[in-house]
């Protein structure tokens, strides 16, 4: 099995990103990863409690910015302080993802690397392990690359999809027992005729962001589809562990293409057919949100389907039971304060100590659009 019976795993999790969707509680120092949304661990302890009982903490890397990485440190002081590496600017994941590969593939080409977003959420651990050793065992077979794809729930334009194709033969490729399939190609981002047309047909998955493939594999393929990318990123890693890396880091990273690693590799390397990319897909149903806005907090933390939990309110750390009246879909965060709803629907109302959100759950989304105009005001300090 994969994990630690069997090849060794070194999981990767990004954590990066500029705290602007969960605003006005993120902020670019306090972004999602590091706060407590969903009980009392971080989301970013929780991903570090799922992946601990896979691989040893001296194999876990993260890769964050300078606004964060003390703050993460602190949370997650079992992964060595050297293993949490700080991009001196952003370049989306590619980037990220391949110097992982350049750190590792000299001395554990065959080591499997695993990325794993920050900030998701999964309510099946014991299924998620099993889908992961099996990914892992699948990912040591060979020059293969394994993606995670959730059954979708909805035709969502915010997703990657996956296109499923043959499924593999248990016997002849090994899985974990867990059902793998060949990938087709990717798609970033429908529309919402395609996204319902992909969920119709049954044959299509989103893409979760969760990928495994062993150093030698991802550090090939950089070198294959990412020519320019691949001499920047071996030079960072050649300085891992000396006086002169943070010198080397700062001024080489910047040089990386800004790509992610959907684009930079999976799609170029898709594009060789389902039969010649080696790429396959296992299932991420293991209960898998994203926690991409306010709404799909109030989904999450409602405990159903959007449909199911559309009219359910909310009322997220208030002091005691709020007061209802004629009042449905709401979701409202207002730390130790009373809390009344009345004649009111479908609303986002979150308060912190500095800033005061009101909008829609169906507006949720463009919070993002909020953070860029108080940075554009001048307002560094609402950031």
């Amino acid at each position: 099995m994969g994990g630690k019976a069997g090849a060794r795993f070194a999981p990767v999790i990004l954590a990066g990103g500029s705290g602007t969707r969960f605003w006005p509680r993120s902020r670019r120092a306090r972004a999602k990863q590091v706060l407590a949304l969903d009980g009392e661990r971080t989301m970013i302890q929780q991903t570090l409690d799922r992946l601990l009982p896979l691989a040893a903490a001296e194999d876990v890397w993260v890769i964050t910015n300078t606004l964060l990485d003390e703050t993460i440190a602190g949370q997650l002081p079992e992964v060595p302080r050297g293993n949490i590496l700080s991009e001196p600017v952003a370049r989306n994941t590619a980037p990220a993802c391949a110097l992982a590969a350049f750190l590792l593939e000299p001395a554990a080409p065959d080591a499997v690397i695993g990325i794993f977003p920050s900030d998701h959420v999964v309510k099946q651990p014991a299924r998620f392990a099993e889908v992961i050793r099996a990914g892992v065992e699948l990912a040591a077979s060979g020059e293969r690359i394994v993606v995670l794809g959730v059954p979708p729930t909805r035709a969502e334009t915010g997703y990657g999809y996956v296109e499923l194709g043959a499924a593999l033969d248990s016997a002849a490729v090994p899985c974990g027992g867990v059902q793998a399939r060949r990938v087709k190609r990717f798609t970033e981002k429908p529309d919402r005729a395609r996204a319902e047309q992909f969920v119709a047909s049954g044959n299509y998955a989103w893409n979760g962001g969760i990928f495994l493939w062993s150093a030698r594999t991802l550090a090939s393929a950089v070198r294959e589809h990412c020519p320019a990318m691949a001499p920047l990123l071996e030079k960072i890693a050649a300085a891992h562990g000396s006086a002169d890396f943070e010198r080397v880091f700062a001024e080489v990273y910047p040089s990386c293409e800004n790509i992610s690693i959907d684009y930079a590799v999976l799609e170029p390397r898709s594009a060789k057919g389902e039969m010649e990319s080696e790429i396959y897909c296992l299932p991420a149903d293991f209960a898998w949100n994203d926690l991409g806005s306010w709404a799909a907090l109030h989904e999450h933390l409602a405990g159903g389907t959007p449909e199911e939990v559309g009219p359910v309110n909310v009322c997220d750390g208030t002091s005691g039971p709020a007061v209802i009246i004629d009042a449905t879909g709401n979701y409202v965060y207002a730390p130790g304060k009373a809390v009344a709803l009345l004649g009111v629907s479908d609303l986002v109302v979150v308060e912190t100590a500095d800033a005061l959100l009101i909008t829609t759950r169906e507006r949720s989304q463009d919070v993002g659009k909020v953070a860029a105009e108080w940075k554009a005001r001048g307002r560094g300090d609402l950031v």
